[in-house]
């Protein structure tokens, strides 16, 4: 049976993998992204934020059954923290009645590996305390301190907290809609293709995400999770961020996540 999605980042990297394979199976998808999509947004703005939110009501006839919310930035500016976290839970939180109205509706976010390294608890703190201007200041300040490589984690922890807080709510678990995020390792996409060229930035990030199944990961060996996560199949998992990520997370926790 055809499903509507919306998946915001549709234009590159894991969401536009994610909106070919699933317009492959003959599913509508509704993309948002900077550019080159049905809707074009700027989810690190409230009005970008509104404008997706209208559109998709708009473009879906008011129903969606499944919102993938893959959007983020990768980086040391700490404009990633309104990308990543609050245009990713304004994009859930906005499109959730268009769920509700939906058949099995579904949402996933995507998290990251990143999300379990030491991160800036200021950063995440106020994030989760749903203010953003302190967020963004306390990023500033990461940044000014020269730990501008802890605003990326901070921003996947804090989602992945809310998934973990929100998922089990009236407005998701209680309305019968699965709230999940997964946790990638090192994606080979646009955003990280600059730094993968890098023999020194590579090798940085080999030793903060070792992978030892299969290394870096191609885009499209993503998208297959994201499709079981937001397909009527997944009747249970909610809740959880799902790690697929060549087995980074067992090296650097080992069994510690127990």
């Amino acid at each position: 049976m055809s499903r509507t999605y919306l998946i915001t980042g549709a234009a590159s990297g894991i969401g536009r993998a994610t909106a070919t394979r699933l317009k492959v199976q003959g599913h509508t998808v509704i993309g948002a992204d900077l550019k080159d999509a049905d809707i074009v947004a700027d989810l690190a703005t409230s009005e970008g934020r509104a404008h997706l939110v209208q559109r998709a009501g708009e473009l879906s006839g008011g129903r969606l059954d499944a919102v993938i919310a893959s959007a983020g930035l990768a980086g040391f500016e700490p404009r990633a923290v309104s990308v990543n976290y609050f245009g990713a839970v304004a994009t859930l939180e906005g499109l959730r009645p268009l769920l509700a109205s939906g058949t099995d509706p579904r949402a996933v976010v995507v998290s990251s590996i990143a999300s379990v390294h030491p991160h800036d608890a200021a950063i995440a703190d106020a994030a989760l305390a749903g203010d953003e201007e302190a967020a963004l200041a306390a990023a500033q300040a990461a940044a000014d301190r020269g730990e501008g490589y802890a605003i990326y984690g901070s921003t996947k922890a804090a989602i992945a907290r809310w998934v973990r807080r929100t998922a089990v709510t009236a407005d998701w678990a209680g309305a019968g809609i699965p709230l999940n995020a997964i946790a990638p390792g090192t994606v080979v996409t646009p955003m990280t293709e600059p730094m993968l060229a890098s023999p020194d930035l590579r090798q940085v990030i080999d030793e903060t995400v070792p992978m030892p199944l299969h290394g870096h990961a191609a885009a499209a060996q993503i998208a297959p999770l994201l499709d079981w996560l937001t397909s009527p199949e997944n009747e249970l998992v909610t809740g959880q961020v799902v790690f697929i990520d060549g087995g980074a997370d067992a090296v650097l926790r080992g069994d510690g996540t127990w």
